[in-house]
């Protein structure tokens, strides 16, 4: 075989989380009362261009996740291939020209010459101190002088043009598969999605889809004769580091979530439901815990996780084996140390739903306290999960990036966004100032973090039912300033709009 599959542990809690996920929406489409809700979700037209943009972000990151050893062009006595150390994804096959041109060192973004003078033999014999040309940024042209403005611009508006064209084809794909789903014609449909009058803002997501393919065009187009956001120290492109760098936030982002949400939701419903010395002893585990500095027992965890490693270094076979465990133990720590405030707002609510009639009714019932818990309990606090995890994404994201600043995050080895801000923390005070690597960085996780946060918007004004009941009675309000009603109507209204939102 020219490869050999690779599984690490990441990658087999992702390839899990992305099962459970797929399970989930067949489980929400089979019942109407859990699809209407997220129906609203789709109505939001910054939560739907922010889910766009996750699209592509976690494209990037499920190619980052399968991984394979490339066998090497030797084989052994017995005609076994052998293959090499080195763990790679698809990502990398996809990305290798980015991966393999480096160069030797700083280069700025686009430039065809290093970024720091050095001393160079010229034919003649005569040495000289200028700057030297790169090997592979700008290597095609025969005068840079001249012909690097007019190379960048027809390269950009080519890659322009094939992100228009990628898009006009998509576009007209979706508009096709709309108008044989509403019975419409071509035409119609088109005119539909331009007034806004669908329930999907398809409108919102086309143009947040051009600018995506514009941009990607444009990138795709100048990384193949140009480093697009420049090198680093050692010669190694920073678009390369940025793309790698999302697996690593995508990681951290949810399979901290999957392993925080089971102490939450036990702990915490439990608190509420039973009261009494559960809840006591359970205030006491997490009062306790919020009592330590979290920076500083994630710090005294991740050390011992990595002396451990290092004294046990004949249980991994490659390098990025040891950086995936160690990655791995992060999340697990991340996960132990951020379940508090989950678990404290599910206990106010549990405390808030055994009171209610239908749970005092169960009680009276005989029903047991399994079935109260999963069948009325839990349901009735899922909203509250999943706002609370999907807006914590963007927080754990941040918070790689400040562990592996300070040393304690990720493996040096593994690419993510914090070693890169820990990288450019001595390059931003060297003469000249290297200042790309900072910009890039902060760019893709100003992004990725943004548009977790408008999704997560997005969906608390879903499903939060105090939220929906808020902007109804606003709206009746409104309403009723324009036109005069009699004070039992509007009773009437707000008691018909309170009730509708009773479990």
């Amino acid at each position: 075989m020219p490869f050999s599959p690779i599984i690490l542990w990441t990658d087999a809690l992702i390839y899990l989380f992305i099962g459970i996920v797929f399970f989930l929406i067949w489980h929400v489409r089979q019942n109407e009362h859990l699809l209407t809700p997220w129906r609203r979700v789709g109505h939001s037209t910054s939560g739907m261009s922010a889910l766009t943009v996750l699209f592509f972000f976690l494209i990037a990151g499920l190619l980052d996740t399968i991984h394979f050893r490339p066998a090497l062009d030797h084989k052994t006595s017995d005609g076994e291939s052998v293959y090499s150390v080195e763990v790679l994804s698809v990502l990398d096959l996809l990305v290798t020209p980015l991966r393999t041109n480096m160069e030797k060192t700083y280069s700025a973004p686009l430039a065809t010459h290093l970024y720091a003078k050095e001393t160079i033999e010229l034919p003649d014999g005569q040495q000289v101190r200028t700057f030297a040309r790169l090997k592979y940024g700008g290597a095609h042209l025969q005068n840079p002088d001249t012909d690097h403005v007019n190379d960048i611009t027809w390269r950009s508006a080519k890659g322009l043009m094939t992100g228009f064209l990628t898009w006009c084809s998509l576009t007209a794909g979706l508009i096709m598969l709309l108008s044989h789903r509403h019975q419409k014609s071509f035409t119609q449909t088109i005119t539909v999605i331009l007034r806004c009058k669908m329930e999907i803002p398809w409108h919102a997501i086309l143009i947040t889809l051009l600018i995506l393919l514009l941009i990607i065009g444009c990138g795709t187009a100048l990384a193949s004769h140009y480093h697009v956001l420049g090198t680093d120290k050692v010669g190694q492109d920073i678009l390369y580091q940025s793309l790698k760098s999302i697996r690593v936030a995508l990681v951290i982002g949810t399979l901290t979530t999957l392993i925080m949400l089971p102490f939450a939701l036990l702990l915490g419903i439990m608190a509420g439901y039973f009261r009494g010395w559960i809840d006591d002893v359970i205030q006491y585990i997490y009062t306790t815990l919020n009592s330590i500095p979290s920076v500083l027992l994630i710090a005294a965890a991740v050390l011992m996780m990595q002396v451990y490693i290092e004294t046990h270094s004949e249980l991994f076979e490659t390098i990025a084996s040891r950086a995936d465990l160690r990655l791995l133990f992060l999340c697990i720590i991340l996960g132990v140390t951020s379940w508090t405030s989950l678990c404290r707002l599910l206990r106010g609510e549990a405390m808030k739903l055994r009171e209610l009639e239908y749970i005092q009714a169960a009680h009276a019932f005989g029903v047991s306290h399994w079935r109260i818990i999963t069948r009325h309990i839990l349901p009735n606090v899922m909203h509250i999960v999943l706002i609370a995890t999907v807006m914590d994404f963007s927080g754990l994201v941040l918070a790689e990036a400040v562990l592996s600043y300070v040393g304690v995050g990720v493996d040096p080895s593994t690419m993510s966004f914090g070693t890169m801000i820990n990288a450019a923390r001595l390059e931003m005070a060297r003469e000249p100032m290297v200042w790309w690597t900072l910009l890039a960085a902060f760019g893709f996780m100003f992004t990725l973090v943004l548009s977790a946060n408008l999704f997560a918007d997005a969906v608390q004004n879903a499903l939060d039912p105090r939220t929906r009941t808020l902007k109804q009675s606003k709206k009746f309000f409104q309403e009723s300033e324009n036109k005069p009603q009699t004070p039992g109507k509007i009773s009437q209204a707000i008691g018909s709009t309170q009730s509708s939102h009773q479990p």
